[in-house]
């Protein structure tokens, strides 16, 4: 069967790209192969619980979400904008002033790190903010580590807040992560809220599908080949296209076009416990400040949004970097009861979710051996590791490549 475009994979990069080729006039066919669109960005509907697929928040800031989607209709329930950190057998509040300015004073007496440090926070705030997100990424590269030092942060702020912080996004406590996606980081969570869909985070590619027209979207379909222009799913059925997207991660990507290099990914693992009553009892993230324990962040996402647990239950998200298994589960529980009680021994483990390539690292070291756009005549490439690791990443990745089909044709035509 013939195609203007095959786009194979249905995460998010491959929505989007499928929707601006739409909007640029294009037919298109996206292959995924899973039952559901989205890639990494599933949720599970397990006993009237919402169970994302490892400990994900969607930042309002992003610029291309908000060109994309309905945030009305996604109904987002937003994260305090600050943290507890827990250190010392307590938990000190850490806010951001401009949003919490009744925190403030909180904030400058606890122990996370020094008035210093406050101050120095408040100046690369309004750096970042004041800053474009292309002129981030366009600046020299140094590990977040590097960087945090080059600008004075003390050895306590680092230890007690960035790691615990940054760890649980990059999925990696060494900061070894570029510079610049921590500064584009703080940047996001500067000017927007970290924020829950109203039925998980399924609802942003579920929202993005919506969009397309009946029949481009093609589930349970998964790609044995690609020989030139022609793609082979493994039920036998072939296609041809003008133009080839391969929307897939990089392991993926590289089954079916091994000239396309390796990468590493960062591992992380959820742990999710019904409760009977919140163990914290407002929308916040918990950090662990201590440097100690299998624990890296947690927070109950029910108190975030009340969708996310039945009426009358509770529902606490534990990250942990690296593969769970059951002494992990075992190791977590003697964790939680040494912080909130031996109540802990009770709450009901529901689902670990190890994923294995849960985030592309992206050291300092990274060199960008893939970039969105043509890989070889006919055949792209998109994805959040052809850009940065991010649902930002993602969408960007899948609207510069739709740009770029839609100019390759342009020319080919005035030829």
């Amino acid at each position: 069967m013939q195609a203007q475009v095959i786009i194979i994979g249905g995460g998010l990069a491959g929505l989007s790209c499928a929707y601006y080729l739409g909007q640029l006039g294009f037919s298109c066919k996206v292959f995924e192969a899973s039952d559901t669109p989205g890639g990494r960005v599933k949720t599970d509907y397990v006993d009237g619980f919402v169970l994302d697929h490892g400990f994900q928040v969607f930042l309002t800031a992003y610029p291309q979400a908000k060109s994309l989607l309905d945030y009305d209709a996604l109904n987002l329930f937003h994260y305090y904008p600050g943290a507890l950190v827990r250190f010392d057998n307590q938990f000190h509040r850490v806010a951001d002033p401009w949003r919490k300015p009744a925190d403030a004073l909180s904030t400058i007496q606890s122990p996370i790190g020094t008035i210093v440090d406050k101050a120095k926070i408040a100046l690369l705030r309004e750096r970042l903010v004041f800053s474009s997100v292309c002129k981030i990424f366009e600046q020299a590269e140094l590990s977040t580590l590097e960087a945090l030092k080059e600008q004075g942060f003390s050895d306590t702020i680092i230890e007690r807040f960035f790691r615990p912080f940054l760890g649980g996004i990059f999925l990696e406590r060494e900061l070894q992560t570029a510079s610049r996606m921590f500064e584009f980081v703080f940047k996001m969570f500067s000017e927007g809220f970290a924020a829950l869909p109203e039925h998980g985070m399924a609802d942003i590619p579920r929202q993005i599908a919506e969009k397309l027209p009946v029949g481009v979207l093609h589930t349970n379909s998964p790609v044995a080949r690609i020989e030139g222009q022609t793609v082979t799913l493994q039920s036998g059925e072939t296609y041809t296209a003008t133009f080839i997207v391969l929307a897939t991660d990089a392991e993926a990507a590289k089954r079916l076009v091994p000239e396309i290099p390796e990468r590493e990914f960062n591992i992380t693992s959820t742990l999710y416990f019904a409760c009977d009553e919140p163990p914290v009892t407002e929308p916040v993230l918990v950090l662990n400040g201590e440097g100690s324990g299998p624990i890296n962040n947690l927070s109950v996402p029910s108190m975030v949004n009340p969708h996310y647990a039945p009426a009358g239950q509770s529902l606490l998200s534990v990250s942990v970097l690296g593969e769970g298994n059951e002494e992990t589960t075992r190791l977590v529980r003697d964790q939680l009861a040494n912080w909130f009680g031996p109540q802990a021994y009770y709450w009901k483990h529901l689902r670990t979710y190890t994923i294995p390539r849960a985030v592309t690292a992206y050291p300092s070291s990274h060199q960008q051996v893939v970039a969105s756009g043509v890989f070889r005549p006919g055949l792209y490439l998109c994805g959040d590791y052809c850009e940065h690791p991010s649902i930002e990443g993602a969408l960007v990745s899948g609207r510069m490549v739709a740009e770029e089909i839609s100019g390759s044709a342009a020319l080919a035509h005035a030829c």
